[in-house]
């Protein structure tokens, strides 16, 4: 049975997002991008666009599932506050389509995708070219991320907050040497 996974990381100015197919144990990149919002806008109108954009990404794809990237934690709160709210607005819209939900750490999405949560956007970028066999990623770090997400999600990453009901009966494995051993199919050798 096909399962599509909306992956996103949120933004007030831009909101990157993956789309991912996945087929049996195949996993293929479906669309992906980023959304910029006028940096002049009212922080509330920002807000609707990002209901509105998700909604209608949902709409285009129908997928079953949301991936989302958490909050990190800073030092500036107003930034923080806007993050959070952005990230919000995106679940609302995704449980008004009635999408289960997930939540990952960035550090999280980095170990589950190269092994090492301390990983760079490259190296990120790098394996997720080598996991969806796929000549090339969006140019922007927003989308990259996105994907990012919605592939940690397929792989069932441990350490995730799960807001419904996302993953009963999956496998769970402890960093990449458990990913290699619950998945011997998936790696080239």
């Amino acid at each position: 049975m096909e399962r599509i996974i909306l992956g996103i990381d949120p933004g007030t100015t831009v909101m990157g997002y993956g789309v991912l197919v996945v087929e049996g144990s195949g996993v293929r990149l479906l669309d992906a991008g980023a959304i910029r919002f006028a940096a002049d806008a009212d922080h509330t109108a920002k807000l609707h666009a990002i209901f509105r954009e998700t909604s209608r990404i949902i709409g285009l794809h129908r997928p079953m599932e949301l991936a989302i990237e958490a909050q990190f934690f800073g030092k500036n709160v107003q930034s923080m506050l806007k993050l959070g709210r952005a990230q919000g607005v995106a679940i609302a819209a995704a449980l008004h389509h009635d999408l289960t939900v997930a939540e990952y750490a960035p550090r999280r999405v980095k170990q589950s995708i190269t092994g090492n949560g301390n990983a760079s956007k490259e190296q990120v970028a790098a394996m997720l070219l080598s996991i969806l066999k796929i000549a090339e990623l969006p140019t922007s770090t927003d989308a990259t991320d996105a994907v990012a997400v919605a592939v940690c999600h397929h792989f069932g990453a441990t350490g995730r907050v799960t807001i419904s009901s996302v993953g009963k009966g999956r496998k769970s494995v402890s960093g990449w040497s458990g990913f290699v051993r619950n998945n011997p199919d998936r790696v080239k050798r």
